[in-house]
């Protein structure tokens, strides 16, 4: 336990739930979306979220993360006005997503050059977050360890291929937590790498060289 586990997070805004812990949810979405242009989103709120997202800032706080603005940025505030005058075009719906927690937004992404992702991910509480789904698969990671989502064809030697270059071009990575999702047999799949401490420049790179590799991104530490 460290001290912001106790005091919490530094943050513009009302409730580490409802803002820091939105806003960190809308920089894992940032990450995804890797720098491209963005032209549209699409956020569903359930819950608690969905019943007091205007008066908790909660929609200012997930746009700010989406634009990759931090928990302290001021420019929470005025959000929703950057989006517009950069351009992108945004919506808020309210739905009851069965089973999920209190606080959950899911977050759908539509790139000026036509292509499109989503994530699904919970604010527990003191501007925590776990995120629960990537482009319809399910993960389970919570922004406190780097990550390196890596997306794939589920196709045998992938998996092998991924680690074997860790293990031996990178050999002071230590791999912390390894989660794999698929969506059926040879289709789309996702591995969800956790490491200990930062990784190489170009790791990311050269597992997108790797055969059946569609991309590869690092979600740094949140």
């Amino acid at each position: 336990m460290n001290i912001f586990d106790i005091i919490g997070p530094v943050m513009i805004g009302p409730s580490s739930s409802h803002t820091a812990g939105a806003v960190r949810l809308g920089r894992v979405a940032n990450k995804l979306i890797d720098q491209r242009p963005l032209k549209r989103v699409e956020i569903t709120l359930s819950g608690s979220f969905a019943q007091t997202y205007r008066g908790h800032g909660t929609d200012r706080a997930l746009m700010a993360g989406i634009m990759g603005y931090h928990s302290y940025s001021p420019e929470i505030r005025d959000a929703l006005q950057i989006a517009r005058n950069r351009g992108i075009d945004y919506s808020f719906i309210k739905e009851d997503i069965k089973g999920a927690h209190p606080n959950t937004a899911r977050i759908h992404y539509y790139l000026e050059d036509g292509t499109e992702g989503t994530m699904q991910g919970a604010s527990i509480g003191g501007g925590n977050i776990q995120v629960h789904q990537v482009n319809g698969m399910n993960v389970d990671f919570n922004g406190e360890n780097n990550t390196i989502l890596v997306m794939h064809r589920d196709k045998p030697g992938v998996i092998a291929a991924v680690t074997q270059l860790m293990h031996f071009e990178y050999a002071d990575l230590n791999i912390s937590r390894f989660h794999l999702s698929r969506q059926s047999k040879g289709g789309d799949a996702l591995m969800t790498i956790e490491i200990d401490g930062m990784p190489p420049e170009g790791l990311t790179d050269r597992i997108r060289r790797i055969e059946h590799v569609t991309n590869a991104i690092l979600i740094r530490k949140i």
